[in-house]
């Protein structure tokens, strides 16, 4: 009689480990989804759709509070945002927040590393943009750092390829 309630609640707790992997590919899955549906709501060149975006990003990360990607693409379009808009009102408390959300993101094991640089020399070169006369020789190294070692770390990073093409363009057109 022992041997079959352990078997059951073996069989119990072995259903209940299937499921929750279950249930956790699936909000992971729910999330990738939502995290898409969100981005493709941006409009080129419309502040106001990369607010909308940022606002549902944070929807996102609180619904999945220990994933990475609400928490990038949070940051990544709050640096888009303010590299487009360098003097609007909401860019300052945008950057602040993007701050805090890297740093957050610095603690999180999952969190890549090359993505993580990307994130803070695009963030030194929104800085560069809102002031170059103030910012660019403040911040010129640690933007070109944090490419070179985003790049280092993960070659086929793209983003941070393509954001450095851009510094060193605008680094020649300052000249």
């Amino acid at each position: 009689m022992t041997f079959q309630i352990f078997n059951h609640r073996v069989l119990a707790i072995a259903l209940f480990m299937m499921a929750s992997v279950c249930v956790n590919a699936q909000q992971s899955a729910s999330m990738q989804q939502l995290i898409g549906q969100s981005l493709m709501k941006i409009e080129q060149q419309k502040p106001e759709t990369f607010l909308n975006c940022v606002a549902e990003m944070k929807r996102i990360d609180a619904m999945y509070p220990d994933s990475v990607a609400p928490k990038y693409q949070m940051a990544l379009q709050s640096l888009y945002y303010a590299v487009l808009n360098p003097q609007a009102e909401p860019t300052e408390g945008l950057l602040a927040e993007t701050e805090q959300t890297i740093a957050k993101m610095e603690t999180m094991a999952k969190a890549d590393q090359s993505d993580l640089c990307t994130l803070k020399g695009f963030l030194y070169m929104v800085r560069i943009v809102q002031d170059p006369a103030q910012n660019g020789q403040r911040y010129y190294m640690q933007v070109m750092e944090n490419y070179e070692k985003a790049l280092k770390l993960n070659p086929a990073n793209e983003l941070a390829r393509q954001l450095q093409e851009k510094f060193f363009e605008g680094m020649r057109q300052q000249q």
